[in-house]
């Protein structure tokens, strides 16, 4: 059913196969939101214009719907939107949590996605507010488990069913409750109550959040934020291993004259320009847009925010086949301090993202301090105790060979020590500033000190080129240094 084909950290571009839509899609991919009331964008247009090739809509409105009820029980969901592609539907958990209670239980509304032609359904789980005390979360996961088992028991035929992962703020309820809904066997994991989390740019909660559910999942487990759709934190989602993004923010920032950018969002009467080359914006400027009447200034504004947010979609796919999503995390994470934020919440699950980074990508580029902490780094600095040091004194120089040492090593912040024979292989073929950062320097201090710890017969130099107290430091006392920068010829 998921297949991942390439990989970036833990980001992977994949392949869902959804049998009952006869489709298989592309991943990472963007599920719209459709909300049968209130159509800004048909899913036809959605299809034909964008390329859409998975939207979600929720079964809940349908069922409760006098105008659409009885259309999508005869009709279907595919003829009753005009899509061709895979439908996912919402269970109501979002009103659950909203409004405290909803009239339908998992069987029943399990029932009613079957009987509309939903490709994609889901049980009745109960999202955890992030501020929610463990008592509640667990209260609500024992809930929400109850439900998935009821789906695991549901006769679904060819209709896939997701299985949310639930927890609150509490990485162990995560954790737990991913294991418990892989265990149930049923096809795709949603991390949920993530939105309000997103809301308030507390992006290194996210983190933490997806990071503890992914540990729970087994490596072929499609993952779906559940309510990520703003495009700026599309590739520190991807990232982490999240696989599928469900937006309504296209439709619900238009409506309040937002625009959508990767850095964040603009409202429309601060703009004097559009920083954008879509069909919308370089077909207007603000002023027209703002000219317009309620109705065609929402559909444009709409328009422009699905075309970016596509359109980082489809760059998150090339990065991670180029090999360099970290570098556009990294790029990503200086559009807001919370998103920096995020990105070194990742770093901190570096040995985990390394289990699946490839070891051979596009050149390592160093364009920040977080550089320093990537998981390459981390390989890099736990394959130093494997390798064989043939020689009673070693120079690990960021300079020449010199002829008072048995064996001259290279020194490459952040990675530290590099073996002549490797020095032409990656990460070490990594592109770093002349003017070193202080992180970087550390890195490589660390790596010198585990290489010289798991070879304590060697002495061991260093020659570095002015590097920081903080750095010389981490040394281990055995260990020499020469400033370069102080040396004559």
């Amino acid at each position: 059913m998921f297949e991942a084909r390439t990989y970036d950290a833990a980001g992977r571009v994949g392949e869902l196969t959804v049998p009952r839509a006869g489709v298989t899609v592309e991943t990472p991919a963007l599920l719209p939101v459709i909300n049968p009331h209130l159509q800004t964008i048909s899913p036809a247009e959605l299809e034909q214009e964008f390329g859409a090739e998975i939207l979600i809509t929720n079964a809940y409105i349908l069922y409760g719907s006098d105008e659409y009820r009885e259309q999508a029980l005869a009709e279907g969901l595919h003829d009753l939107y005009g899509f061709s592609g895979a439908i996912m539907t919402d269970s109501g958990s979002f009103q659950l949590a909203e409004y405290g209670n909803i009239d339908v239980d998992t069987a029943e509304i399990l029932q009613f996605q079957a009987d509309i032609g939903s490709d994609i359904a889901t049980p009745v789980d109960v999202p955890t507010p992030p501020n929610a005390g463990r008592d509640q979360a667990e209260r609500d996961l024992e809930t929400t488990q109850a439900a998935l088992e009821t789906a695991a028991d549901f006769d679904a035929g060819e209709m896939l069913i997701n299985a949310p992962v639930q927890g609150g703020a509490y990485p162990d309820l995560r954790e737990r409750a991913a294991r418990d809904a892989y265990a149930t066997g049923l096809d795709i994991y949603p991390v949920g109550a993530v939105v309000p989390l997103l809301n308030d740019y507390r992006y290194a909660e996210m983190v933490e959040a997806v990071a503890a559910a992914k540990r729970g999942l087994g490596a072929d487990a499609p993952v779906h934020l559940f309510g990520a759709g703003h495009p700026m934190m599309f590739a520190l989602a991807a990232a982490l291993g999240c696989d599928l993004f469900d937006s309504a923010a296209y439709a619900l920032y238009a409506r309040d004259d937002r625009y959508l950018t990767v850095r964040g969002t603009e409202h429309l009467g601060d703009l004097h320009y559009f920083p954008c080359s879509c069909p919308v914006c370089t077909a207007h400027t603000p002023d027209d847009v703002a000219a317009r009447d309620e109705p065609d200034r929402e559909d444009l504004l709409a328009r422009h925010n699905l075309h970016v947010t596509y359109a980082e979609l489809r760059r998150v796919k090339q990065a991670i086949r180029r090999g360099n999503l970290l570098e556009l995390v990294d790029e990503r994470a200086r559009s807001h301090p919370a998103m920096t934020d995020g990105y070194r919440t990742l770093l901190d699950h570096a040995d985990w993202l390394e289990q699946s980074d490839p070891t051979n990508k596009d050149t390592f580029l160093q364009v920040s301090a977080e550089s320093a902490r990537r998981p390459e780094v981390h390989r890099h600095h736990e394959r130093l105790t494997r390798l064989t040091v043939d020689a009673d004194t070693v120079l690990v120089t960021e300079g020449g060979n010199n002829d008072r040492f048995v064996a001259t090593w290279g020194l490459k912040p952040p990675f530290g020590p590099v073996p002549r024979a490797l020095a032409k292989t990656y990460p070490l073929t990594a592109e770093i500033p002349e003017r070193r950062s202080r992180a970087a320097c550390e890195a490589a201090a660390d790596g010198v000190a585990r290489l010289a710890t798991a070879n304590p017969e060697t002495e061991f130099t260093i020659g570095h080129f002015d590097w920081p107290a903080s750095a010389l430091a981490r040394l281990p006392e055995t260990v020499a240094r020469i400033d370069l920068s102080e040396e004559e010829g």
